[in-house]
């Protein structure tokens, strides 16, 4: 498939049927028009409203037909400490990927961005949720320290995947939440630790109960037409 036939294709899997680009629609999605994309917007309202989760990832996966490598997209907060804890996971992601690259990693407010699922989840969600946008190339990546171009194949797909887990794997390692012994009975928010110990004073917001509550008080959880960031 040549570059000019992947963006055609880029351009028809992101577009519903109704010619909607579908990563644009998440402020107020149809439900006749962008089903699928109103259904995953219930689905995440309601597990980010359930006391018993803790919804503190999410990641929307496109092709990217210009690009090469993987890489992501991040928002910018106005809390310095919010922003450098969301680079942590692609800095993660880069020392276990060789074709991920942090240097093609961005974090941005842009206008044009803000129907997107990372702009408005990213304005939803509580202050130790993490939006990202993971792109990675239609054809190829390039190996740091190389300049020869590795056609990327299914398994080489598939293997960034399976780094991804890793990271995630890695991550919780960093914060000692994977080693933690099981308790007999389910966590509470309340009874989960903070992400990063012992880095903001209680009160600034970064606890999972506390921002919530608040976020709650100024936005109504069944309002279909939340703020973006």
């Amino acid at each position: 498939m040549y570059p000019t036939d992947q963006r055609r294709e880029s351009a028809r899997v992101r577009c519903s049927l109704m010619g909607f680009d579908l990563n644009r629609h998440w402020a107020n999605p149809s439900p006749w028009a962008h089903p699928t994309l109103h259904g995953v917007k219930q689905l995440i309202i309601e597990m980010y409203n359930n006391p018993k989760i803790n919804l503190e990832f999410y990641i929307d996966i496109h092709a990217h037909s210009t690009m090469m490598n993987g890489f992501m997209y991040g928002n910018i907060f106005e809390d310095e400490e919010r922003f450098q804890r969301q680079a942590v996971l692609p800095k993660l992601l880069c020392q276990n990927a060789e074709d991920f690259s942090y240097s093609s990693t961005s974090f941005n407010r842009d206008a044009v961005k803000a129907g997107t699922g990372r702009r408005f989840l990213g304005g939803l969600l509580n202050d130790t949720s993490y939006c990202y946008t993971l792109e990675v190339s239609f054809y190829s990546y390039i190996v740091a320290g190389t300049t020869t171009a590795v056609p990327y194949t299914e398994e080489a797909y598939m293997k960034l995947g399976r780094n991804v887990a890793r990271t995630f794997l890695d991550y919780y390692r960093l914060n000692s939440l994977v080693e933690r012994p099981l308790a007999p009975t389910p966590k509470t928010r309340k009874e989960k630790e903070p992400l990063f110990k012992g880095t903001t004073p209680q009160g600034q917001g970064t606890g999972h109960v506390g921002s919530k509550l608040e976020k709650r008080s100024q936005t109504h959880p069944k309002d279909q037409s939340l703020p973006t960031q």
